[in-house]
């Protein structure tokens, strides 16, 4: 008789899956040319020609933007650099709001509070996951000077209505767009839908350079600010006659020439494996179709998503067991992938808890003991503030990576194998909660 692996039983595989790398020969040979060239980082932190950093690093943003389609690109040492430097180009100040995705990386948010702002979290979309519009609106206050917007694994935001919002109130439309390069809305690519798109380049995003961001806009203000923020800005203002002096302040968020070489490689890869991760989500989505528990995630009309995770929704009162303990129980059927060992199962009950119940928020203290800088508002983080992202996390979402470039049909007709085996003794799982 067949038993679960999380009961004792044999699971349905034990050879990890293979690894997702998408770094090969053309990468070695970029960093190659670098290292022999001598030079491996071109920046100045002063206004030099080399301000804006060397030749690798230009010819990314160069080709990046050309990609996109936007007029400009600025290359970060991260996402989270460029989430920083974003904000601090709109020219937040202390006790502005921006209103912003809890399911999100908490980079999003944190970017927020580095330049004194508030965040406001506004809920998500019901079937989509991204930052819900309607309850944008109604969090805006005469505070409000940006709203930061998430293309949550993989989804474009729904730019239509969120660049009316931002119209109508002034307001600076910022996304995050580390999850969905390749995406598009209506033909024009993620990243371009608000005033200004970050990406990610780290090392588990669809495309990497071991760590590095691309802040793309269409503003030359927006630009240049970014660029100073990136470099030093204070040292820099002076020299180069900017008179607009507001978070003027700047970091060291500059990318070096080998990442730049790197990621310039990995950028001409996109397509293709973007291809094949929407081929792998197709063979999983027909593979589990016969579990009426399970549903596929919608896809917003006249858009394509670049599945950075599988966002499924499962129906515990059709299963009649809860969602932890059925997904708990697949887990146990399948092994790790390669040089990912430490991550377990790539398979797991919702994403991230709402950043709004993290201890920053609950407790209010960001810097300093003094509750900096939640002390210049009255923002009220209580659970409850964004139920529908709140019923997705603990309840109704499920989330894999088994989609990825490097599954084969085998791999994830494995992966079938254990969500038919738990489904069809589920009703050994009734009663667990995990």
């Amino acid at each position: 008789m067949t038993t679960l692996a999380i009961h004792g039983g044999e699971p349905v595989r034990t050879k990890p899956f293979p690894a997702y790398v998408t770094v090969g020969k053309e990468e070695k040979q970029a960093l190659a040319a670098v290292i022999d060239s001598g030079c491996l980082s071109k920046y100045l932190g002063v206004w030099h020609e080399q301000f804006l950093g060397g030749e690798q690093v230009r010819a990314l943003e160069a080709e990046w933007a050309a990609y996109f389609g936007a007029r400009h690109a600025v290359a970060v040492n991260s996402c989270t650099s460029g989430l920083i430097c974003a904000v601090g180009a709109v020219g937040i100040s202390p006790g502005d709001e921006v209103i912003v995705t809890p399911y999100t990386m908490s980079a999003t948010a944190t970017a927020i509070l580095v330049w004194g702002g508030i965040p406001v979290f506004a809920d998500v979309e019901p079937g989509y996951y991204c930052l819900d519009p309607k309850d944008v609106e109604r969090k805006i206050t005469p505070r409000t000077r940006a709203i930061m917007a998430v293309d949550i694994f993989g989804q474009p935001i729904d730019a239509p209505a969120l660049q009316d919002l931002a119209e109508r109130h002034r307001l600076t439309l910022i996304e995050d767009t580390a999850q969905a390069p390749g995406a598009k809305l209506d033909g024009r690519h993620t990243g371009t839908l608000g005033h200004m798109g970050v990406f990610s380049l780290n090392y588990h995003k669809h495309i990497h350079c071991g760590e590095g961001g691309i802040i793309l806009t269409d503003d030359d203000r927006l630009a240049e600010r970014c660029q100073l923020i990136r470099n030093h800005a204070e040292a820099v203002v002076e020299a180069k006659g900017v008179t607009e002096l507001a978070n003027m302040v700047g970091f060291n968020f500059r990318m070096t020439e080998l990442e730049a070489a790197v990621a310039r490689c990995q950028l001409r890869k996109l397509d293709g494996l973007l291809k094949r991760r929407l081929a792998n989500v197709r063979l999983f989505e027909e593979r589990v179709a016969h579990i009426p528990a399970i549903s596929a995630p919608r896809l917003r009309p006249d858009a394509s998503h670049a599945y950075y995770v599988h966002a499924c929704r499962f129906d515990a009162e059709v299963a009649g067991v809860p969602r932890d303990a059925f997904i708990n129980a697949v887990r146990a059927e399948l092994p790790h992938h390669e040089l990912r060992r430490a991550e377990g199962v790539k398979l797991g009950c919702g994403y991230v808890r709402p950043l709004y119940l993290q201890p920053l928020f609950q407790k209010r203290i960001a810097f300093g003991a003094g509750g900096y800088p939640f002390s210049l508002g009255e923002q009220d983080y209580a659970k409850g503030l964004c139920p529908v992202c709140e019923g997705l996390h603990e309840r109704e979402l499920f989330t894999h990576e088994f989609m990825l470039p490097s599954m084969t049909e085998v791999d994830i007709d494995d992966v079938g194998q254990a969500f038919d085996k738990v489904w069809s003794l589920r009703h050994e799982l009734r009663g667990r909660q995990e």
